[in-house]
């Protein structure tokens, strides 16, 4: 399909990594169509696509992706050849408190979108006596599904049995074998990604990222899970939107591709980090100290100091780390930002935008 234009249904546009998604997508190809379908609950913004009002390619439209009939009538109505699946309840401490959530949106809801575009791309012509629409749906999953490692094992695969340990990382399990049944039994033009730790701009403030930039900022308690030795493989955002790009335009249909960074940090060291790159801020900048007056540096205190250890959260994976060979070599995939450019990035981006993430912070 890469010498067609697209028409893209991005689900889940207005959170933190489809709205990323979106923006590179309509940088990276103007000409293309871009719906972004959004049930707008506590993790989707439509701030976080304000810029691209005007764009006469861009659409927006407040739904719910297990509205069958809602995405039949998108599908159909501006003739949609390509579904990028990112909605999905995600947060993990959210999934043990309240799992019906995770349960109805990343099944059902993937359930949902499989069998419009199912009816629409296949059922319908072929009653109609039509050839099958070119297509593709391409699911974004996470690497979650595959459960934990131990600290020596080697990183995923995309061979790697799943083993999920939390309620949200089963929903998204059963979300991506839903997909590849769909291939399989109907012919379904699907792949699927799976991907390490995302961060960047948009990301809603209860990720430990912004978190702890937040939380510095308005001089609270940084908190930590247990021993903060948990062991994550962190990747900027826009290397997962460039990842997911090749594998619509490269990828086999069928294949699931890891898109990850190579890049393992444990939580504390990740706040360790934050924290010295924040201190570095407020002495390069003394402005920010009026911006910002009640944060920890305004009172000459080190960010560091905040850190306070929490009790463990059940069922805590101890670490997770992705095998991108197979991206890297079929895909020529590689990631643009080193995990020094990309964390300071996103640390601006922050102090740069409070308006935007102020209102998020209840």
């Amino acid at each position: 399909m890469e010498s067609l234009q697209r028409r893209l249904l991005v689900t889940g546009g207005a959170g933190f990594i489809g709205a990323n998604f979106v923006h590179y997508w309509l940088n990276t190809y103007p000409n293309d169509k871009v719906i972004v379908l959004d049930a707008l609950t506590y993790a989707g913004n439509k701030e976080n696509l304000a810029s691209l009002e005007k764009n006469n390619n861009f659409k927006f439209v407040h739904g719910n992706i297990c509205d069958q009939d809602l995405i039949e009538r998108l599908l159909l109505s501006d003739k949609i050849n390509t579904v990028v699946h990112f909605a999905a309840e995600s947060h993990v401490d959210r999934s043990i408190t309240g799992p019906d959530e995770f349960i109805e949106t990343n099944i059902i809801g993937t359930y949902s979108l499989l069998k419009a575009t199912k009816k629409v791309w296949l059922d319908i012509p072929k009653e109609q006596g039509r050839e099958t629409l070119d297509h593709r749906f391409h699911h974004v999953s996470t690497d979650e599904v595959y459960g934990t490692l131990e600290p020596n094992a080697p990183a995923f695969t995309e061979d790697t049995a799943y083993a999920p340990n939390s309620p949200y990382s089963a929903s998204k399990a059963a979300s991506d074998h839903l997909v590849r049944a769909y291939h399989h039994t109907y012919g379904l033009e699907v792949t699927t990604s799976n991907c390490s730790n995302n961060y960047g701009p948009y990301h809603f403030p209860e990720k430990l990222i912004p978190l702890i930039v937040t939380n510095i900022l308005h001089d609270k308690p940084l908190p930590i899970y247990g021993d903060g030795k948990q062991v994550r493989d962190w990747l900027y955002v826009e290397d997962h939107a460039r990842g997911i790009d090749l594998v619509l335009n490269k990828g086999k249909v069928g294949e699931n591709y890891n898109i990850g960074g190579h890049n393992e940090w444990h939580n504390i060291d990740i706040v360790k980090l934050v924290c010295q790159l924040m201190d570095q801020a407020f002495e390069n900048d003394r402005s920010l100290i009026d911006k910002y007056p009640l944060a920890t540096l305004a009172n000459q205190a080190k960010s560091e100091e905040l850190i306070t250890y929490v009790t463990d959260r059940a069922g805590h994976d101890r670490r997770y780390a992705i095998d991108a060979e197979k991206s890297f070599t079929e895909l020529g995939y590689r990631p643009q930002e080193s995990f020094e450019t990309g964390i300071r990035k996103t640390i601006e981006w922050y102090l740069d935008n409070d308006s935007w993430w102020r209102s998020l912070i209840k």
